[in-house]
């Protein structure tokens, strides 16, 4: 049986980043206090969320949905929702080591880690450019099937 993969209002996925921008952001200019690990404690849930269910999923989504796509209209497009999830898991992973190095006393492995995942989401928020979302695509494209084309001897 084929299914069609879920598809998302790129807008969403946009606001989303930029939430998480301000929430990374916060967390650099708190850091390393206990409010600082919180939130990125409660970043690092949201990215988990979006990893494992998809981004529709996350509380941004939701805040999305509720609060500003009312006021702004459908989409005019749709977007696959796999690259997003997949820069969620990114952003997960970034979020982690961020929780690791902060918990550890390494601030610096803290800071720098938030660091990348806030440049990241800036990216997205600002300028429509998924890191994540990329490298995704280029992942499948490097492990996707191979064509061969027709009379090729390889």
């Amino acid at each position: 049986m084929h299914t069609t993969p879920a598809q998302i209002d790129p807008r969403g996925a946009r606001f989303a980043a930029a939430v998480t921008a301000l929430v990374l952001a916060a967390v650099l200019l708190l850091a390393p206090s206990p409010v600082a690990v919180a939130l990125l404690a409660v970043q690092a849930a949201v990215f988990a969320v979006g990893a494992g269910r998809g981004v529709q999923h996350t509380p941004y989504s939701w805040l999305f949905r509720t609060a500003v796509r009312p006021r702004i209209g459908p989409p005019a497009e749709r977007e696959d929702a796999a690259p997003p999830r997949f820069a969620q898991a990114v952003g997960l992973g970034f979020a982690l080591v961020g929780l690791l190095g902060f918990l550890a006393g390494s601030a610096l492995v803290g800071l720098v880690a938030t660091g990348f995942a806030l440049a990241a989401a800036l990216l997205n928020a600002v300028f429509g450019l998924c890191l994540g979302c990329e490298a995704y695509l280029l992942i499948k494209r490097l492990t996707g099937p191979r064509v061969v084309p027709v009379g090729s001897s390889d």
